[in-house]
């Protein structure tokens, strides 16, 4: 699998990532996870997405991955309680919560601490990037992120503080293309593109109960995209590829539950980027039936 210079990190990170919230949320078995990331990491995927309310996510992977830690590189994210006590961005609860999220890994070490969806006036404080500093200093994580969308993004994107920085873009959702990560490129950031493939709200019939879902079913009752109309694998494919596709993606996330359904979007993603005429195609569409509201999705 194609790996990519993940900005100014020393890392190399593979062009599809296992994005760790389905496994956590669908209480996956030990057995099951098991064996979709270990079939992951020997087809060559090496990088791990999870985060402290990702449900039981950090302890499948810390009881199922630990023994082959030197194979991936694992980020995670912190900033909500998630049973701690205290209240969400609170600096002595964060420091508890990446402790909680070390443990649960059974690691030392993670790669990236991202701070999950933290607002602009959080940021502005400054009290939640210095824990995540001295998270760094002690050890705990070799670099430090920013996970989130829209304006609170590029706040943290400017304050210069983070490594890395994880997004949403899609064929459904490009305000990042144009606002945010022209910003981490000139910062040398390691960019992750979070819900690459717009949690494929197009194929359902009737607005999706799972409001996770729905705003992204919505847009694409506006957006004119003709190949979402044929069969879906090959909507899949042209949908992953436009994410990749992005100047400045080093790597997209993709969940799944489903050890067969990674060894496919792994194909998928293996097919390169769009041409220029397919991707611009995209974007054209998108800008066309953009709403001013259609910001990033958290």
């Amino acid at each position: 699998m194609e790996r990519r210079a993940f900005g100014k990190t020393d890392m190399k990170v593979s062009v599809l990532g296992f994005g760790a919230a389905e496994i956590g949320f669908s209480e996956a078995t030990p057995e099951t996870v098991d064996r979709l990331l270990g079939t992951a990491l020997d087809a060559g995927l090496n990088v791990i997405d999870t985060a402290e309310c990702y449900n039981i996510s950090e302890e499948l992977i810390g009881s199922t991955m630990s023994h082959r830690r030197d194979d991936y590189y694992l980020f995670t994210k912190c900033g909500h309680t998630s049973g701690l006590d205290g209240d969400d961005w609170d600096p002595a609860m964060l420091e508890q919560s990446i402790d909680r999220s070390l443990k649960r890994l059974k690691t030392d070490c993670v790669d990236t601490i991202h701070l999950h969806s933290c607002s602009e006036e959080v940021l502005r404080k400054g009290d939640v990037i210095d824990v995540l500093r001295r998270a760094k200093e002690k050890g705990k994580t070799r670099y430090i992120g920013y996970s989130g969308d829209h304006t609170d993004a590029l706040y943290a994107i400017k304050t210069g503080a983070f490594d890395t920085f994880e997004t949403s873009v899609s064929i459904a959702d490009q305000e990042a293309i144009d606002l945010t990560i022209p910003e981490a490129l000139k910062r040398e950031m390691g960019i992750i593109a979070k819900r690459p493939i717009a949690n494929v709200a197009w194929n359902y019939q009737e607005k999706p109960e799972n409001g996770y879902y729905q705003e992204y079913w919505e847009r694409f009752h506006k957006l004119e995209y003709s190949f979402l109309e044929g069969n879906l694998t090959e909507a899949v494919e042209k949908a992953l590829r436009f994410t990749l596709t992005v100047p400045g993606v080093h790597t997209a996330i993709v969940g799944t539950a489903k050890p067969d359904r990674w060894t496919q979007n792994a194909k998928l993603a293996g097919k390169g980027n769009l041409t220029e005429k397919e991707y611009k195609e995209i974007r054209s569409l998108f800008q066309k039936a953009a709403q001013s509201d259609w910001i990033g999705q958290v």
